[in-house]
């Protein structure tokens, strides 16, 4: 890039980054994620530069970081489709509810099968449920776990499944038909560099803090809030040390890298897409449908 005289934006080193030719010099919130053409290049090094940010010398080169490496079959994949799905007002668990013809459960179940990462499938489900899984075939091994009662009693059950010697056990909803599966190998990528990493996208919405009284109490800093998704992806010694602490300690968790949390471990956020919705009401069907015709 310095051949060419472009700068890049440095808080993105991970992104494929588009050359724009701009008239004048672009404002803060829109200049982030782009180059600058040689003219304005010392105006956006100098804008983007924070006062405590380390400066690099002049004739040092851009270094780029190789992402770590991940396996063949190396991942234990555990779909959670145990839920009950009240919010959906069907006569039956919204993962099961056909999707343009399939299953909601199945988009899950064939695009992990796809990953040459992922080396097994562990489907926590009701056993009356087990036939949905079983008839469609993929070219990874199945297993089946029991549910539990809450979310980390599925997990739980799902880990205790997961082969020894896996090097990733990532945990998904199988209500996210639409995850895309170049985010979640990002997302393995990065798990096995930090120990555990999950799919989330920034907060859009403002967020308040309540009272019980339903007084607003104050407004969150939306700029350092995330929405989880999944998959959640942790290394299985890292998981099983955190549900030892969790039981211990009678801690209910609504998500899983909360686990590694409690242990005072970082977890890596990979940024996902909007796309990856939870479907969980009628209007979450309709949405999905919209985007699978948009994508074929």
């Amino acid at each position: 890039w310095r051949r060419t005289g472009h700068t890049v934006a440095r808080d993105q080193p991970r992104r494929v980054l588009s050359i724009v030719r701009v008239a004048e010099v672009m404002s803060a919130a829109t200049s982030a994620a782009r180059l600058a053409p040689p003219s304005h290049a010392r105006a956006l090094r100098t804008h983007r530069r924070s006062a405590t940010a380390p400066r690099r010398a002049a004739n040092a080169p851009l270094r780029c970081v190789a992402a770590a490496a991940v396996e063949r079959d190396s991942v234990s994949l555990v779909l959670l489709a145990g839920g009950v799905g009240k919010r959906m007002g069907a006569n039956m668990p919204k993962q099961y509810l056909p999707l343009l013809g399939t299953p909601i459960a199945l988009y899950s179940l064939k695009k992990f099968a796809e990953m040459d990462e992922v080396g097994e499938i562990v489907v926590v489900c009701d056993p009356s449920y087990r036939d949905v899984f079983e008839e469609c075939a993929v070219s990874k091994p199945v297993k089946f776990a029991l549910p539990g009662k809450e979310r980390q009693d599925s997990v739980f059950n799902g880990l205790s499944e997961v082969r020894d010697g896996a090097a990733l056990a990532a945990i998904h909803d199988s209500a996210r038909p639409l995850v895309s599966l170049d985010d979640a190998r990002r997302c393995f990528q990065d798990a096995m560099e930090h120990g555990a990493a999950v799919l989330a996208v920034k907060c859009k919405a403002t967020v308040k803090e309540a009272n019980d009284d339903l007084s607003i109490a104050k407004t969150l800093d939306r700029s350092k809030l995330w929405e989880m998704q999944t998959p959640q992806v942790i290394k299985p010694e890292i998981l099983k040390e955190g549900f030892k602490l969790v039981n211990e300690k009678g801690y209910e968790v609504t998500d899983d890298v909360s686990i590694v949390e409690f242990m005072g471990r970082r977890v890596q956020i990979t940024e996902g897409s909007y796309v990856n919705i939870k479907v969980t009401t009628p209007e979450d069907m309709f949405i999905a449908e919209r985007l699978m015709n948009e994508d074929q």
